[in-house]
């Protein structure tokens, strides 16, 4: 069993934040809790496929490949929006550009629904649903 309350609670902040109306300030908070809520969430994903395919299977893939078979496995439903959520996260220590903010400020809005369906199905086979 993996423990989920760390992402459920993260997710929680999350949607605090995008339910805010929104200013420079909400913006980086949105910013700020989609990075480690995308950490979190990744990190779950690959420590739930290392114990369904095992590590050893794991271990050669990239962050690609691991989003690739989580859509096989049917944990997301496809990998090309984490594609850019990875993205995403990587471009967050350049947010002092308003256009990269706002992007980034974007692609949390969608992230959320998609982590929460990650987290739905994580629950589900958990038995925690």
């Amino acid at each position: 069993m993996i423990l989920l309350s760390p992402l459920q609670k993260a997710l929680a902040t999350l949607h605090l934040a995008l339910d805010q109306p929104k200013d420079e300030f909400i913006r980086d908070a949105v910013i700020l809790r989609f990075e480690y809520s995308y950490e979190l969430a990744w990190k779950l994903l690959r420590r739930y496929l290392a114990e369904d395919v095992g590590a050893e299977t794991l271990a050669p893939l990239s962050r690609k490949d691991l989003f690739r078979l989580a859509a096989d496995k049917r944990l997301i439903v496809s990998p090309l929006p984490w594609f850019d959520y990875h993205h995403a996260r990587n471009i967050t220590s350049h947010t002092y550009d308003e256009a990269v903010a706002e992007q980034v400020y974007q692609v949390a809005v969608a992230f959320y629904d998609d982590a929460m369906a990650l987290l739905a199905e994580l629950e589900r086979r958990n038995g925690t649903d």
